[in-house]
């Protein structure tokens, strides 16, 4: 037997001896995302580029849930690792078919490049809606339960996850091929860090994928400054380039004068495996002496290394038997429904809901995003094998009589193509006054808001330039609420938005919410369940208050930094009851936090309850206080509960402009709510956290 094949060794022993018996030529080809077999040696070919990051994209049927910042809003890790454990499933199941069939093809694989952990630091950013929002300690919790579930527990690692894009990537789209991210080591380590240090440390991520933008001068695929952070670490997986981000470095950055001395520069930065086709200049590259056999040979290693744990050269794995019954199957979208019931977040109520089916006669529902199956994908998604938009969720949850209309184009100025401006809004408004009430579902979706090169919105590369609806839905919503009908606004985005539907009862965001998004909005607005999401962003009300779009400094940016222009607060969302935090305890030997929890309304709810801490005393402390803990629970009306966190070391340390991390102070306050403890959300909630002065 060869060593390689031998289970009984150690993974190094066994990449080593496969890596040793192929050619130069040999190495480099499995140092493409699309590598080649080498049949000498039983090595089939193999793609490295699948993605799974709310559910198995790109690759047919698969179950698809909510995007990831319509998860993250849930608040919940042990969610987020069960759908990342599904995702890994069906990636499996796929896997082991397409095997059969001798499929070796892109979005084939095992190895995910999922989740996208960036910080979502600007409103504006297109991709935002890939990320678990703009909290370091929220992204990093739910990012290494992403991890673990996709990577599973066992000796045979199920998937691969990959954390990107290393570092400092979050917009503009337009510019992110030549963009050079200016950050100070403050920021750096403080906001930008924190959850790539995480995912490598305490969930051993088995890769990590470079960023297309320079930081601070080096290109983030061949970064000293990034490396050595990997080696601090002790980052043990390979690193991949984001896709032709190394033909970059000659074409868009110019620090190179070609593709050969392009690859050179990422190969001995330890960029292991090429998204995109510069490395099939390394040959040059080694001829030239830009590149030793030994650069070659330790990525080749570590690829290999990568695919023995995911039991790709054993005799067989306990995975082996996942069949393709598992794909898509009704546990799985059961799920999904229950993740997008979590991740709607209540905005706004006025009483109007929950509906009451029984005592209204017609319902109006409106807008381009309300029969919309892009409304539910966002970006990277899969084939649903059901859909249940949100007009056909209303439908099936009610008996009553429902209207119907367009009402506009998601951005367009008119509906039909030889029709005049408006020219869905007159049908809108006579569904208006023949409803009784008018549920109003308007938004973006992944065809304009997303990623460079994947939206019909060019004139921004996928960004957004305002935080507004498009005019042609601005027109549409101002028409609609000018008739005084009780109004629901339903928003579909990844991203905030100001619906300036200041007159509406109500307003959900609903985000992309998956397959059976439709589904989950009906059960709220008809209360089989109470919404339970809170904001993993901030909602602005205006982006002429925001800083540049190219400034990747925190002042005034995200809850803990910012001074003004609050829509909606990070952690906000309505429930459709009254729960209450009170009698806050501190254990400083357990470092645990201890809160009584009721619920004083009259509705069964679940309700997320967030600790945040404020230090008192140092100067490089953040402006206003952190998320050091949460928890989502089901409370029962009138039931009381306790709930218990144990803060981390880092919930009280702070990061100095070296960035140097430590503990600087014995003086903080420590909160427990169901919301921030800020001025804006206790308006909106009515109701204050619990504080806690603690003396270390």
């Amino acid at each position: 037997m060869e060593k390689y094949r031998d289970e009984s060794l150690s993974v190094e022993e066994r990449a080593e001896d496969l890596v040793s018996k192929m050619s130069v030529e040999e190495k480099i080809n499995q140092l493409r995302y699309d590598a080649y077999g080498v049949e000498r040696l039983g090595i089939p070919a193999y793609n490295w580029w699948n993605e799974a990051l709310h559910g198995v994209a790109r690759a047919g049927t698969a179950t698809m849930f909510p995007q990831a910042i319509a998860l993250a809003a849930t608040f919940d890790d042990e969610l987020l690792k069960k759908v990342a454990d599904i995702c890994s499933t069906e990636a499996r199941a796929k896997y082991n078919q397409n095997k059969k069939n001798s499929d070796f093809g892109i979005y084939k694989g095992l190895t995910m490049w999922s989740p996208n952990i960036n910080i979502f630091r600007d409103p504006r950013w297109g991709r935002g809606q890939e990320t678990y929002g703009e909290c370091p300690y929220l992204t990093s919790r739910l990012g290494v339960a992403f991890v673990k579930g996709l990577q599973g527990e066992d000796e045979i690692m199920k998937t691969s996850a990959c954390a990107k894009h290393f570092a400092c990537h979050s917009g503009p789209e337009g510019i992110r091929h030549e963009f050079n991210a200016e950050v100070n080591n403050k920021d750096l380590n403080e906001t930008y860090l924190p959850a790539f240090e995480a995912l490598v440390k305490k969930a051993n991520v088995e890769s990590v994928m470079g960023a297309y933008n320079r930081l601070n001068g080096e290109p983030a695929c061949a970064s000293e400054y990034l490396t050595g952070k990997l080696d601090e670490w002790n980052f043990e997986g390979h690193f991949v380039s984001d896709c032709w981000a190394i033909r970059d470095f000659h074409t868009k950055h110019n620090i190179t004068k070609s593709a050969a001395e392009s690859a050179a520069l990422a190969l001995k930065h330890r960029c292991d495996l090429n998204c995109g086709d510069t490395y099939q200049h390394l040959i040059t590259a080694f001829h030239e002496g830009l590149v030793t056999e030994d650069d070659i040979t330790q990525s080749a290693v570590r690829l290999m290394k990568t695919r023995i744990k995911l039991g790709m050269f054993d005799e067989s794995t306990k995975f082996d038997s996942l069949g393709y019954e598992m794909v898509s199957n009704h546990e799985h979208k059961q799920f999904a429904l229950e993740c997008a019931q979590k991740s709607m977040v209540l905005l706004k109520n006025d009483g109007i809901l929950p509906l009451d089916a029984n005592q209204i006669g017609t319902i109006g529902v409106i807008g381009p995003n309300a029969d919309s199956l892009d409304a539910l994908r966002g970006n990277y998604y899969g084939t649903a094998d059901e859909y249940t938009t949100f007009l056909s969720g209303i439908k099936e949850a009610n008996k009553g009589k429902i209207l119907y209309s367009e009402g506009a184009h998601l951005f367009k100025p008119s509906l039909q193509p030889l029709g005049q401006p408006g020219d869905g809004l007159a049908e809108a408004i006579a569904v208006a006054n023949h409803s009784d009430v008018v549920i109003l579902c308007v938004g973006l979706d992944a065809t304009i808001e997303g990623e460079e090169g994947d939206t019909g919105n060019a004139f921004a590369a996928g960004d957004k330039t305002d935080l507004l609806l498009p005019e042609s839905q601005r027109i549409l919503v101002e028409g609609i609420l000018k008739l005084n009908k009780p109004t629901i606004i339903v928003v579909a985005s990844g991203s905030s938005i100001n619906t300036m539907g200041e007159s509406a009862k109500a307003i959900i965001q609903a985000w992309y919410p998956g397959q059976l998004g439709g589904k989950a909005l009906a059960d709220i607005l008809f209360g089989k369940i109470s919404p339970s999401g809170k904001l993993p962003v901030t909602f602005y009300e205006d982006a002429e208050q925001l800083p540049s779009f190219t400034s990747y400094s925190m002042e005034n940016r995200t809850y803990r930094f910012l001074e003004n222009n609050v829509l909606y607060p990070f952690g906000y969302g309505l429930t459709y009851s009254n729960v209450l935090c009170h009698d806050l305890k501190y254990d400083a030997t357990l470092r645990q936090a201890t809160v009584t929890v009721e619920n004083a309304g009259e509705f069964d709810t679940d309700e997320v309850v967030q600790f945040y801490i404020r230090d008192e005393e140092s100067k490089w402390a953040v402006r206003n206080h952190k998320l050091c803990g949460f928890k989502r629970v089901h409370v029962k009306k009138g039931e009381k509960i306790e709930v218990s966190v144990i803060l981390s070391d880092e919930a009280f340390a702070v990061v100095d402009d070296s960035g140097n991390r430590f503990v600087n102070s014995s003086k903080f306050t420590l909160y427990a709510g169901i919301s921030q403890p800020d001025a804006i959300s206790f308006k909106l909630t009515g109701t204050k956290s619990s504080a806690l002065s603690i003396i270390l």
